[in-house]
């Protein structure tokens, strides 16, 4: 193998940690933008408010999806620990 291999591994983990991270920070837009139009609304102003609610909600959306990231996280170690072979051959030739 050569370095295709190295580079194709680091693109599936950073591609990972997107797809792993965007159920979180897509709730936290989605109820951000929900608690701003509510305080746009009612003329509340109060910033901890916002706060509070926004990573109550990324806490949930996070414990909730928790044993989906777990899974992928798995999948792509295993790869990894599979590929362990080929990739070190790439750097002791």
């Amino acid at each position: 193998m050569d370095n295709d291999l190295v580079v194709a591994l680091a693109r599936e983990g950073l591609q990972l940690a997107l797809l792993i991270v965007t159920p979180v920070l897509l709730t936290g837009v989605i109820v951000g933008v929900l608690v701003g139009l509510v305080q746009t609304v009612t003329q509340i102003q109060d910033q901890t408010s916002a706060f509070v609610v926004k990573v109550t909600s990324m806490i949930v959306a996070f414990a909730v999806c928790l044993p989906w990231i777990v899974g992928k996280i798995v999948e792509y170690s295993r790869i990894l620990f599979e590929n362990i072979p080929e990739t070190t051959t790439i750097f002791f030739q």
